[in-house]
């Protein structure tokens, strides 16, 4: 199969392509530089060079590529978060999704692409839905496009891109992935969040009950494999088996870096330190299931588990 990416050298893109590769598939990827596009060409497939943002490049650069799927994974964020920034951080991912996923529809619809698939976030569901303390259930819930700015507006971007998606590609499959772990990302040894726990700046907030849920990026890059072979449009939770609360797994992890065990503080004075709008969020997350992409798509995590997947990370 011929398949176009977005996103390629990213945490998720890179084990995408090399697990592409591996299956035989005809992969092209665009780059936005010469220096990402070597790397790319490195792992096996084919690139071009050019800019999400320009429009007519992006399109013409699908139609030549003649995919029969288009696999977007573009995000924009730092390597280390600014938590008191969250909406500068925010305007440039929330452009990505808008503007870059716009131009990479239309070049698919032109291309006669038959799938389109693209990276969504399963951590932005409304807290309220459900028992309280109960992982959200299903893809059906509702988003959180209410939630405390500079949030809300990132999940309403990330509402729009998925409506975008799925009503405009012939199939548009939607994977909402858990939060990344494993080489590139946050969570990695060497990841903002794990220098974050090692200096005791990441603590416990109130009880610790946000419940997360996690996706190794090579569990997150096998889950766009197998929706390739969606039947029909969807929308997919990418998580592991076990969500966590906050209590469990960042305890955890401190101790599997061989970092000190965590501090814990009131919500109130992670409102002074954070802000509102991340405090909000990251206490009262719910988490999510995968049993829809098991039982449509047969895909299953070969790290089931968080704890077993950290462990081997580090």
């Amino acid at each position: 199969m011929r398949i176009f990416i977005a996103g390629a050298t990213g945490a998720v893109g890179r084990p995408l392509v090399s697990q592409l590769v591996a299956r035989g598939h005809d992969v092209v990827a665009i780059s936005r530089s010469e220096e990402r596009a070597a790397a790319v060409r490195a792992l096996g497939a084919e690139a071009v060079v050019g800019d999400v943002f320009d429009r007519e490049r992006v399109i013409d650069a699908v139609q030549r590529a003649a995919p029969v799927a288009v696999i977007n994974q573009l995000t924009d964020l730092p390597a280390s978060m600014d938590m008191r920034r969250l909406g500068d951080t925010y305007v440039r991912n929330n452009r990505v999704r808008r503007e870059g996923t716009r131009n990479l529809l239309e070049g698919a619809r032109r291309a006669g692409a038959r799938r389109f698939i693209v990276q969504s976030m399963a951590s932005w569901y409304r807290p309220d839905d459900g028992p309280e303390g109960d992982p959200i259930k299903s893809e059906e819930a509702p988003l959180w496009t209410d939630a405390p700015e500079p949030i809300g507006e990132a999940v309403r971007t990330v509402a729009d891109m998925e409506s975008v998606v799925l009503q405009d590609a012939s199939i548009g499959v939607v994977l909402r992935y858990g939060a990344f772990y494993g080489p590139g990302t946050w969570y990695a040894p060497d990841g903002d969040i794990a220098r974050r726990i090692r200096s005791r700046s990441f603590p416990i907030i109130g009880s610790g009950a946000g419940i997360m849920s996690f996706v190794h990026v090579n569990d997150a890059a096998s889950a766009a494999v197998a929706a390739l072979g969606a039947a029909s449009a969807a929308i997919y939770n990418v998580v592991d088996d076990e969500p966590a609360r906050a209590s469990e797994w960042v305890p955890f992890y401190a101790e599997v870096l061989g970092a000190p065990p965590p501090r814990r503080v009131p919500a109130w004075l992670a409102r002074l330190a954070i802000g509102r709008a991340l405090t909000a969020w990251l206490t009262s997350m719910r988490g999510a299931s995968n049993r829809k992409i098991a039982a449509e798509l047969g895909w299953r995590p070969a790290f089931p588990a968080w704890r077993d997947g950290f462990g081997a990370m580090v």
